[in-house]
């Protein structure tokens, strides 16, 4: 799996001198970046995904988060990437979303359309944004239905328990380990029926939420997670935060994970392509 990797990137300028540290203890698999090397090395993951699945499928199905990780998609809308994907193959999804205006600040609609789909070809009606004009729950059902639709057309494909597959589904990670909007403690980590589900009391603001439940997140045939050290170290409780700092290099400034998440659904993505983490995302929680 290493080798293959490595054998792929050597094929692109840069791309391997880049990496300022790869590391192994205690997790498998981790790459340590720069903040500088890190959107180059994404941006070609990436695109090796977007061409992978486009001729297997006739189509690229992208779930993203907020925060910072759309800053560290810039590379992609620079050459080489934004004349050689095929951007009129991908579907961009969100892996959760805050109940506001799409022209909120808090908007991660917004966060997405001005830092990235703004600036490159992707058909309108291939971005999948919630519906604003609706309350949690009514935005999280209509959501969900689209979801259904298009794993019908085949548009997203199917796992073989029946849950939708994305591509790719890049998270981050919050300063108290919550990813998508599953914040530790809170009963939707355990909601395992629904595909789409809504919170109205949010750890953080703002409370009104949509999110992907974990047996969505997990049916994904890769999950990338950008992880800056700054918000590992500052977790409320410390614990995540000490568990990272004891074990990577200060010298680090930006971690970049691909979970190999445990599933009771199916086994474990078989991705080449991306970096690998060996816990379970559930366990952030």
């Amino acid at each position: 799996m290493k080798n293959s990797r490595n054998e792929k990137r050597s094929q692109h300028p840069n791309v391997e001198t880049q990496a300022s540290l790869k590391w192994e203890k205690g997790y498998k698999n981790v790459e340590v970046f720069s903040k500088e090397h890190l959107p180059v090395s994404l941006a070609y993951d990436v695109a090796q995904l977007s061409t992978k699945f486009t001729k297997e499928r006739g189509a690229f199905t992208v779930a993203l988060s907020g925060g910072s990780l759309i800053k560290y998609l810039r590379k992609l809308v620079d050459s080489p990437y934004a004349e050689t994907i095929d951007w009129s193959k991908w579907h961009v999804f969100w892996v959760d979303e805050r109940v506001v205006p799409k022209d909120n600040l808090e908007s991660n609609y917004k966060l997405a359309n001005d830092g990235f789909l703004s600036k490159v070809p992707i058909p309108p009606l291939n971005v999948y944004s919630i519906d604003d004009s609706l309350p949690p729950d009514g935005a999280a059902d209509v959501y969900e239905t689209t979801l259904r639709r298009l794993v019908t057309s085949n548009v997203i494909a199917t796992s073989t328990n029946g849950l939708p597959k994305f591509d790719l589904m890049l998270l981050g990670m919050g300063p108290d380990g919550h990813v998508a909007s599953l914040f530790p403690g809170h009963p939707l980590l355990n909601e395992d029926q629904k595909w789409i589900s809504f919170l109205n009391d949010s750890p953080k603001q703002p409370p009104e939420r949509i999110t992907f439940t974990f047996p969505v997140i997990n049916a994904s045939s890769n999950v990338a997670m950008v992880v800056t050290r700054e918000f590992t170290t500052s977790s409320k409780d410390g614990r995540r935060g000490r568990a990272l700092e004891q074990n990577v290099p200060y010298s680090s400034d930006l971690l970049a994970l691909q979970p190999s998440i445990q599933r009771s659904q199916e086994q474990t993505p078989t991705s080449k392509d991306l970096l690998a983490l060996q816990p379970s995302i559930q366990r952030l929680a």
